[in-house]
């Protein structure tokens, strides 16, 4: 069996977005899988709307989401002269020819046709004249007119189609670009893609190609096609179902992974099972279990799903995705160490990274600032002696660990006669600034006994 060689041929016409995303993912999870090679080109043919900062955009989501390709990246529109090649074998074999039907004449034909209730398709006027290359022609594939092409879909099974209704399409404009479909065809083959997994918009144009394929003397490739995704209206994905590009998931906080195991199951399952990494991805995936109906994207889900991500990461693991958002707010850590105590603290609490990011600013400041309210309620002079003598039983505590914490705030609950809570948040409002923040014990054990010691006499100055 040969080995198994998919692609990904997004156009640099915008950047890279939720469906675009989940057809790379499942190509390159399918050669993962197989062990075999992923190919990424660039369909750029429209010289108006591609533009090179869509291609930076597009390689840095993918590079992001941890897809990497084994081939390319290639450029149609250097490919030029191969595309003129492989046209010459058609003319040449006579399964194409040029036509020079003026787009006038081409819409009164269609506008006709539509008139009878005909499908608008071309009639076939130049396709017996023999004509020669001239300026201004436009080449046509000699499509067939009678029988039917089968498309024997890995997911949705055998799909025919009535050759009558496909007229001859345009391979190479009037200005000798090629189309869509002749040159997405020739790529394919000069590739040596096998394995074409792509979104179900695509199925009518797969008899074109299948039928490009064989006129050219070359096996058809495998072909999947998967489910949209749709907003929950069931309607065609937009950003008003708060769907945006993955440039935009990224700034936003998502983790890669967890995007990845999101789109993934929008069309894919493995039993009831929700959370996967990477590594189970690659082991599990295969096309049999890609579903027939549409995916329904969720923001709500794919949230919660972060959240699951975040949790469960290794702190080493979320650093480098938390420093550029601590960067934001021109914090550069110097004590990666320190960093991962202070993440271990914030991961059940952070649905994003930008979350974690809000919530770990009072572990890199020099200075704390009170919020007013907190500091109005919480750091009155009744709290100063409880302050003072905190502060003293901190000074003799040989280690500063979670377990002697506790210790010392019982000790101080027995002397004065406070609940815990009446200590903890004058203390959580002098090492934090606010009200809210991970366990005492746990912020305090990060900060360290410097920290710790120092933001108390700032409160107790302040009290004063």
């Amino acid at each position: 069996m040969k080995k198994v060689r998919t692609r990904f041929p997004p156009s640099p016409t915008g950047h890279l977005h939720i469906g675009g995303a989940r057809t790379a993912i499942f190509n390159w999870l399918l050669a993962r899988h197989e062990k075999g090679e992923f190919v990424l080109r660039f369909e750029d043919t429209d010289r108006v709307r591609s533009r090179q900062d869509f291609v930076d955009s597009i390689l840095q989501s993918l590079e992001w989401l941890g897809i990497d390709w084994d081939d390319g990246p290639y450029f149609q529109s250097e490919r030029y002269s191969i595309y003129e090649e492989y046209l010459q074998k058609l003319l040449d074999t006579g399964h194409a020819y040029y036509c020079t039907c003026s787009q006038e004449t081409l819409n009164a034909k269609r506008k006709a046709a539509m008139e009878r209730g005909e499908k608008p398709k071309y009639d076939g006027t130049c396709r017996d004249k023999g004509l020669p290359k001239t300026e201004g022609a436009v080449v046509r594939f000699r499509s067939p007119l009678t029988g039917i092409t089968v498309v024997n879909d890995v997911i949705k099974g055998m799909v025919s189609f009535d050759n009558r209704e496909l007229d001859d399409l345009i391979i190479q404009r009037s200005d000798g670009s090629p189309t869509y479909n002749f040159a997405v065809v020739v790529d394919d083959i000069t590739m040596k893609i096998n394995t074409i997994i792509r979104g179900d918009d695509h199925l009518n144009n797969t008899p074109r190609q299948i039928l490009l394929y064989k006129a050219l003397g070359y096996p058809v490739p495998v072909f999947g096609h998967v489910p949209m995704v749709l907003g929950s209206d069931r309607k065609r994905l937009s950003k008003r179902h708060g769907a945006t590009s993955i440039a935009a998931y990224k700034e936003a906080g998502y983790l890669p992974q967890a995007l990845v195991n999101y789109l993934v199951r929008l069309g894919w399952s493995h039993g009831d099972q929700e959370f996967f990494t990477i590594e189970e991805l690659v082991e599990k995936f295969s096309l049999e279990n890609i579903g027939h109906s549409a995916g329904i994207f969720n923001p709500e889900k794919l949230l919660a799903l972060n959240k699951e991500h975040i949790m469960a990461s290794d702190p080493q693991t979320l650093a480098p995705y938390l420093k550029p958002f601590l960067a934001q707010y021109r914090i550069k850590v110097t004590d990666d160490a320190y960093l991962c105590r202070a993440i271990s603290t914030l991961q059940t609490r952070s649905k994003t990274l930008l979350d974690m990011a809000k919530g770990s600013l009072f572990y890199f400041v020099d200075h704390i600032t009170y919020e007013e309210k907190a500091a109005r309620k919480f750091l009155q002079p009744d709290i100063l002696a409880t302050l003072e003598l905190l502060l003293q039983k901190l000074g003799t505590l040989p280690d500063f660990t979670e377990e002697s914490l506790k210790n010392v705030f019982t000790d101080m609950m027995e002397e004065t006669g406070l609940k815990l809570g009446s200590i903890a948040q004058p203390v959580r409002v002098a090492l934090t600034g606010g009200t809210v923040s991970p366990g005492i014990f746990e912020i305090m054990e990060v900060l360290g006994k410097k920290r710790v010691t120092s933001r108390l006499k700032a409160a107790i100055d302040y009290i004063r």
